[in-house]
C-alpha cells in the first residue's frame, strides 16, 4: 500500500481536472472488479463480488481530487489572475510552485514584493484577488498560447519521506483513503462491496452525492482525512487527534452525525483488533460522508480518517502506520458486516 500511496501523491488532481488520478485508479481496479464504469460526475464506481451476495449493500468510498487553483484572468503583462477550488490556506501561498493546465506548465505563485509592503498591509493576510500566477511569460499575448482561462493549477509537490515513517505530499487525507481501497479491491473479499473514488469532494462532496443515488446502499463507509493539532503553540484541550496514535474515528463533523451502531462497531472492531485509534475533538469542516448520509431515503453512513497536519496548504504531512491502521479496521468492518443477516 506504501507504494499505491507514493503514486497516488504524485499525481495532481485538482477537483473537476481528477483526470491522471482516475486513469491511474481504473488501470489498478480494471483486473480486480467485476463491474468497473466512470459516471457523469468522474466518479470512478467499482463492484466486486465476495464470498457472501450482498448486492450494493456496502459502499466503500473515498476522494480522489485536491484543492488547488483556478485561471480566471490573464493581466496584460502576461501574469495569471487566479480564484481557489476548494479551500486554500492564504497564508502560505507566496513562492510556491504550481503546474498549470493539461501540460502542467511550471509557474510560481506571487505577490507585491514585501519591501513595497506598507505597515497596515504587513499586519493582514494577502486577499485572494492579490496573488498572481507568473509563468515567466512576457506579455498577455505569450501567456495566451499556453493558459486558457478556466485552467487550473495543481501545487507542485513531489511525495517523500520525512523523518520517521512520515510521508510528505499533497491531498494525502483522501489519496490514503483511495490506497486502502485498491488494496481491499485487489483482496478476496468476504461480501460484496461497492468502492466509489469520488471526484469534486473539495467543492461541496458534489461526487458522492450523485455516487450514493447511483448505487444505493444500505451502509457506507467514508475515508478521509482529519486535520491534526498536536503542534506548537496550541493549547493542549483543542488538539484534538494527532499523528501517530492511530485512525481516527469521527462521531460528528459540521454535517453528518455518524450513525451510533456503526460507530460503535467500529470502536468495538478497533478494540478487539487491537487497532489503534482516537477521537477528534473538533468539528469543524465537512466532506462526503454529509452527502452519501442523505442520498436517497437515507444511508447508515460512517467514516474513518487519518490524522493529516497541515490540510488546505500546499503539502501535509501523515503517518504511514495511521494509514495501516485505516486498512486494518475497515478489512474487519467488511468481515463484520459480512456475517449480519
Amino acid at each position: 500500500m506504501k507504494e499505491l500511496l507514493r503514486q497516488l501523491c504524485a499525481l495532481p488532481g485538482v477537483s473537476s481536472w481528477e483526470d491522471k488520478v482516475r486513469d491511474f485508479i481504473l488501470a489498478q481496479a480494471r483486473p480486480c472488479a467485476d463491474q468497473l464504469r466512470v459516471d457523469a460526475m468522474g466518479n470512478v464506481i467499482a463492484f466486486k463480488k465476495g464470498e457472501k451476495p450482498t448486492g450494493s449493500k456496502l459502499l466503500l468510498t473515498a476522494h480522489m481530487d485536491e484543492p488547488g487553483l483556478m485561471v480566471t484572468h490573464i493581466t496584460d503583462e502576461g501574469f495569471l489572475k487566479f480564484d481557489a477550488v476548494g479551500q486554500i490556506d492564504r497564508r502560505v501561498l507566496l513562492g510556491k510552485r504550481v503546474l498549470v493546465g493539461p501540460a502542467l506548465l511550471p509557474a510560481v505563485v506571487g505577490l507585491k514584493a514585501y519591501h513595497l509592503v506598507s505597515r497596515d498591509e504587513e499586519k493582514n493576510v494577502p486577499k485572494l484577488e492579490d496573488f498572481y500566477l507568473d509563468i515567466g511569460a512576457k506579455n498577455k499575448e505569450e501567456t495566451q498560447k499556453l493558459v486558457q482561462l478556466g485552467d487550473v493549477a495543481a501545487f507542485d509537490c513531489p511525495p517523500e519521506a520525512l523523518g520517521a515513517n512520515l510521508l510528505k505530499g499533497r491531498a494525502l487525507g483522501g489519496r490514503m483513503g483511495c490506497a486502502v481501497l485498491l488494496t481491499l479491491l485487489a483482496e478476496e473479499l468476504p461480501m460484496d462491496c461497492t468502492f466509489v473514488f469520488t471526484a469534486q469532494r473539495e467543492v461541496g462532496a458534489r461526487g458522492a452525492f450523485g455516487a450514493a443515488f447511483s448505487v444505493h446502499p444500505q451502509v457506507a463507509l467514508v475515508l478521509e482525512g482529519a486535520p491534526a493539532a498536536d503542534l506548537p503553540g496550541v493549547p493542549a484541550h483543542q488538539r484534538g487527534c494527532a499523528l501517530g496514535k492511530g485512525v481516527v474515528l469521527p462521531f460528528m463533523d459540521q454535517g453528518v452525525l455518524a450513525d451510533r451502531g456503526l460507530f460503535e462497531t467500529l470502536r468495538s472492531l478497533a478494540e478487539a483488533h487491537a487497532i489503534p485509534w482516537q477521537l477528534r475533538e473538533d468539528i469543524s469542516g465537512k466532506g462526503d460522508a454529509m452527502a452519501v448520509q442523505r442520498a436517497a431515503s437515507g444511508v447508515r453512513t460512517a467514516a474513518l480518517a487519518l490524522p493529516v497536519r497541515y490540510p488546505n496548504t500546499p503539502v501535509s504531512l501523515a503517518r504511514l502506520e495511521d494509514g495501516a491502521g485505516m486498512l486494518a479496521l475497515t478489512r474487519a468492518f467488511i468481515t463484520h458486516l459480512s456475517k449480519e443477516d
